[in-house]
């Protein structure tokens, strides 16, 4: 996961370029590590490695990509939020 971990992806939304994820690389790959594992159980046939590639060129990848990001970072921010004793809710 760290082969991908300085490369930044981006997407245009009406003419404004945004970057897909978190700024910090250790964040996005924290979000990356969140998520990954779902994304190939809901996914078969397909990787979030591959997901990734995709999105340098693809602009539905970009967006798929961006709403796990999206969910990576409610993941994250739910279980800050939590009290110790807490499961971690990983249903969106």
């Amino acid at each position: 996961m760290t082969q991908f971990a300085e490369d930044r992806l981006y997407m245009a939304l009406n003419g404004f370029t945004q970057a897909i994820g978190p700024d910090d690389a250790s964040t996005r790959l924290r979000h990356e590590a969140l998520i990954a594992a779902e994304f190939d159980r809901c996914h078969p046939g397909d990787s979030f490695e591959d997901l990734k590639r995709r999105a340098r060129f693809s602009k539905e990848d970009q967006g798929l990509l961006w709403d796990w990001m999206a969910r990576a970072a409610r993941i994250e921010a739910s279980a800050r939020d939590r009290k110790p004793d807490e499961p971690v809710a990983l249903a969106a």
